[in-house]
């Protein structure tokens, strides 16, 4: 186990595996436990770097989670590679993870060489996604799968960790409502967007969601590409995990 200090904090971090880094980063309420069973496979053709963002996981934990959340966890991930000196790295972020790979492209692309981006919303928070989230992890904490979940993810203090993920959410929604700092045009990385067309959180805003809004995203990028696998749930990356994987090294080795 590894840590280093961003703000104060101690941030876990593990790696494994040899070869060009690639980083696999977590979505919301989630932690690196998530990549339990990708990581290894990854691990045959690269040097897996793991980490926990602040408040999740290992790491220590924070009274309140800033509502630039997806931003700040960028830094955090920034820090980490300046720490280890990495020269060049390659991302796959998962939902809010995958947020967090769009903006450490582009606010260091000089250490950025692919990303993908696995399953989120778009370049605004949706109001469909926030106005009843409250409500909703409220319920989720009486489901036995999402707290056995939350558990595994978070351990004994996952209520808390929740409760704050939300908060900052709601606030990021009405207080900035965008996700990227720099404009889209500036990405220089190659990058992929993925997603699964039965994706629980966006088929019920729209049966073709992801082909839409990955589509507007790619047209102000100027380039890149998408794949949408047919089936699944959130996040596709697990829920098509054998075929993504082999997307995903196709991908990072000639690019599509």
């Amino acid at each position: 186990m590894s840590r280093f200090i961003y703000n104060g904090k101690n941030i876990y971090y593990t790696e494994l595996g040899d070869g060009r880094p690639l980083l696999l980063l977590h979505g919301n309420t989630a932690s690196s436990n998530m990549f339990g069973g990708v990581e290894e496979q990854f691990a045959a053709n690269h040097r897996v770097v793991l980490l926990d963002f602040l408040g999740h996981g290992r790491s220590d934990r924070l009274e309140r989670f800033p509502a630039d959340l997806w931003y700040d966890e960028a830094m955090q991930v920034i820090a980490l590679m300046r720490e280890r000196q990495y020269e060049s790295v390659d991302i796959i972020g998962s939902s809010g993870g995958a947020l967090v790979a769009v903006n450490a492209a582009l606010e260091a692309p000089a250490l950025v060489g692919k990303i993908i981006a696995d399953s989120f919303e778009g370049e605004r928070a949706l109001p469909a996604f926030t106005e009843n989230m409250k409500e909703e992890r409220e319920r989720s904490k009486h489901d036995p799968g999402a707290v056995m979940f939350y558990k595994a993810m978070q351990g004994a203090d996952w209520e808390s960790v929740v409760d704050n993920d939300t908060d900052a959410v709601i606030r990021h929604s009405r207080e900035l409502g965008i996700f990227f700092h720099k404009p889209l045009c500036a990405m220089q990385a190659d990058v992929l967007l993925t997603g699964s067309l039965e994706d629980e959180f966006v088929t019920a805003l729209e049966q073709d969601f992801f082909r839409k809004t990955y589509g507007e995203l790619l047209s102000k990028i100027g380039h890149g590409s998408m794949h949408l696998f047919e089936h699944g749930g959130h996040p596709a990356m697990l829920s098509n995990q054998a075929e993504f994987v082999r997307l995903s090294e196709e991908f990072l080795s000639t690019g599509i």
